[in-house]
């Protein structure tokens, strides 16, 4: 369980404080946790996290519509899906450790759920519908541009970097793509593989994730930004 001084920290790094700490509390905690109250029952992050979802989708789609006048619907559609996916907002959640907030019941901590893309997903929509219900759709508006849709094209690269990866090599004619399961840990049940992707004989990029398509896609991410340095 977190404290006073851990939600302070939290709104300092996102820039936003919450009238109602409430929200936020609801926001982070986990159903593994409520479940396990027996006193002071909290309500889990899940009715929230609906709310951000449709908040982030309304927003996302407005964003994308004035940016890009050019873009079709196809094209409009794939990008948003690119930038409000479950990896790229476990990607985004980075930036403001996310993860070192999460309120879990024992088991859910102990089978390594801190680190699970799909909790860390869930809780960045449910903090943008906590702020939604304590500040309405400006402010909720705000924290998802500054922490989602920044770099609109860098996530699109998110969404399939495999697949762009591929393009960029072909393109350059400069060796063979390979990908290759270098590691993983974890329990049978839960494990993390980490993957690195090499053209020809040299390594590009690592990634890990928890599963191998997932640990492939982010060290293809990583190999792409490598090569947009040249």
């Amino acid at each position: 369980m977190i404290g006073e001084q851990e939600l302070t920290e939290l709104e300092n790094t996102i820039g936003y404080t919450f009238k109602n700490k409430e929200l936020l509390l609801q926001a982070l905690t986990h159903s593994s946790y409520a479940n396990e109250q027996k006193i002071n029952k909290r309500g889990d992050y899940e009715r929230i996290e609906f709310l951000g979802d449709a908040v982030l989708e309304l927003v996302s789609s407005h964003y994308l519509y004035v940016k890009y006048p050019e873009k079709k619907e196809g094209e409009l559609t794939k990008l948003r899906a690119s930038m409000v996916c479950e990896p790229a907002l476990a990607y985004c959640a980075q930036d403001i450790h996310l993860e070192k907030y999460l309120i879990l019941g024992k088991g859910e901590e102990a089978t390594g759920g801190r680190q699970r893309e799909s909790i860390i997903a869930d809780v960045m929509e449910a903090i943008i519908g906590a702020i939604y219900l304590d500040s309405g759709l400006e402010a909720a508006k705000a924290h998802i541009e500054k922490y989602i849709l920044n770099n609109p094209e860098e996530k699109e690269i998110f969404y399939d970097s495999k697949s762009v990866l591929q393009e960029m090599v072909q393109k350059d004619g400069t060796g063979e793509l390979r990908y290759e399961i270098c590691g993983e840990k974890g329990p049978e049940h839960d494990k993390i593989f980490e993957s690195a992707v090499y053209v020809g004989d040299k390594k590009l990029g690592e990634g890990s994730g928890r599963t191998k398509k997932a640990a492939e896609q982010k060290a293809a991410y990583q190999a792409i930004l490598e090569l947009k340095k040249k």
